[in-house]
């Protein structure tokens, strides 16, 4: 049986096959495995940084996994605010409004 393929793989799998594998194999596969931080840790770490440079389009992916690595909604909320005051207001607003519609998205499929 096949294994299922990541996202990444998906994506991008037959037109970048070393960023695919880099992506799968060190940074999920070492650098998120690493015992020096939780995943709850580095998903906090991780959703601030990529705030703090604007980077919305991987905040698709990584506000989720926040949650699911048990960051919660509120402790997501307080983040972004205080981020506000060091990374930029719109930077902020743009995340807040992703997170927003996460968690009405996620509270609708229940």
């Amino acid at each position: 049986m096949a294994e299922e393929q990541t996202a990444v793989q998906k994506m991008l799998g037959d037109f970048a096959p070393e960023l695919v594998r880099l992506t799968d194999d060190v940074l999920f596969g070492e650098v998120w495995a690493g015992e020096g931080l939780s995943q709850r840790d580095r998903s906090l770490i991780t959703v601030s940084v990529l705030i703090a440079l604007y980077r919305a389009d991987q905040l698709a992916f990584h506000l989720p996994k926040a949650l699911e690595n048990g960051v919660t909604k509120d402790e997501l909320v307080e983040a972004i605010t205080h981020i506000a005051f060091y990374a930029g207001w719109p930077n902020a607003m743009s995340a807040i409004s992703q997170l927003k519609s996460i968690v009405e998205s996620e509270t609708d499929t229940r």
